[in-house]
């Protein structure tokens, strides 16, 4: 059989360029914006072509990759699912490591602390943070092969924008390698420790220069200032209850035209020169938009939702933020703090995983590996995410 391999170690060892560099045979090497390698394996299996992690570059070679990826596409071949290739490749068959994956180690190690936490909402904060943060880097590796470099990949790209976030992250982190270190899965040092350790990486979280947030209404709050928005009858005023339904930023609003809104697919396609991240960005309506939508009277010869005034084409970006100081007497609060009232509550009050409300706020995937094949827009998914919010908007709790 011929060999199709591409990559050489010195590529491996050189590149930065962050994507998937393809060996071949379905074996990668996902680059991350901060540089860090690990290796992605796609095969076939009853019909579907799972995407396996392989480990850090750090710790498995180009050879030692191909050899894994030739195991496993073994194992596939036999009918096994190429996933569990860890229960199958043991130190003595495979030479390579057989301890549980990080996933699978907050999984197990999750039973104890779902046992000291009795709050519901703490314990899915718990999981959730995890998965969102530390999983796309290092859920695949064995744990016994986490070192500090990984630590170092998974919170830094948050340290300073999500101080709190990303130190609450380093402890739950270091709890699950002590619980693995104590069940014998990995020897110690912990890399996930503060003193002495990350402290002389990352600053201190109390030196951080705090960012500036956007002044956020409490989301228990905003059914009763939904019902009050809904009582008004503006041109703003039903622009600003667009705004908070579809979890819009302002320039997508603002700039929105009728040829956008598919009425019998239920979707506006907001167009790549609007978006913040210049990709066009499908947004689901739930009916309550649609309805809210309906209620917009088109003016003639305009092609914009929301029409300005005095010769402009559209309402202007301050009209909402107007609206809601001055005719809604939120003095305190900015239209785009609705984006971070929403994330507040989809993290904090339902089990829709944390990719699903980055996906609808149209926010960056960080992760170069992750980006590379997160190619689809979750729009049914994200569908449903938004009923529950508008139901929620509206008073209901589901």
């Amino acid at each position: 059989m011929a060999n199709n391999n591409i990559l050489t170690a010195a590529l491996c060892r050189n590149t930065k360029e962050p994507k998937l560099h393809a060996d071949g045979n379905g074996l990668f090497l996902a680059v991350s914006p901060t540089g860090g390698k690990s290796w992605i394996l796609r095969t076939r299996h009853a019909g579907k072509r799972p995407e396996i992690g392989l480990g850090s570059f750090v710790d498995v070679s180009l050879a030692d990759a191909r050899e894994i990826a030739a195991d496993i596409r073994k194992l596939a071949r036999k009918g096994i699912d190429p996933r569990t290739w860890k229960k199958h490749l043991t130190d003595d068959e495979g030479g390579h490591s057989s301890a549980p994956t990080f996933d699978q180690c907050i999984r197990q190690a999750m039973r104890k602390v779902s046992a000291e936490l009795s709050n519901p909402k703490h314990i899915a904060q718990w999981t959730s943070t995890l998965q969102q943060y530390a999983s796309p880097v290092i859920g695949s590796v064995p744990v016994d092969k986490i070192e500090l470099s990984h630590i170092e990949e998974v919170l830094t790209p948050i340290w300073i924008t999500k101080t709190e976030t990303a130190s609450r992250l380093r402890g739950r982190i270091e709890r699950v390698l002590s619980w693995a270190i104590v069940k014998e899965y990995r020897s110690p040092p912990n890399p996930a420790i503060w003193r002495g350790n990350l402290d002389m990486i990352l600053p201190k979280p109390s030196r951080v220069k705090k960012s500036k947030h956007f002044a956020a209404l409490p989301y228990a709050d905003i059914a009763v200032l939904m019902k009050r928005l809904n009582q008004k009858k503006s041109t703003t005023s039903k622009a600003l209850a667009l705004t908070i339904l579809t979890t819009s930023r302002t320039q997508e609003i603002i700039g929105a035209k009728w040829s956008e809104i598919d009425f019998d697919k239920c979707v506006w396609t907001v167009p790549a020169e609007r978006m913040k991240v210049g990709k066009e960005h499908r947004v689901p309506l739930v009916p309550q938009v649609v309805d809210l939508l309906r209620s917009i009277p088109k003016i003639d010869d305009s092609p914009y939702l929301f029409p300005g005034l005095k010769g402009n084409p559209h309402i202007s970006n301050m009209a909402m933020l107007k609206f809601l100081k001055q005719d809604m007497g939120y003095q305190d609060l900015t239209v785009h703090g609705f984006r971070s009232t929403f994330k507040d509550w989809a993290m904090e009050e339902t089990d829709f995983h944390g990719e699903l409300s980055e996906a609808q706020l149209a926010h960056t995937i960080k992760n170069a590996a992750q980006a590379a094949y997160e190619r689809g827009d979750k729009l049914q998914k994200r569908r449903e995410l938004l009923q529950v919010w508008a139901d929620f908007c509206g008073g209901q709790n589901g």
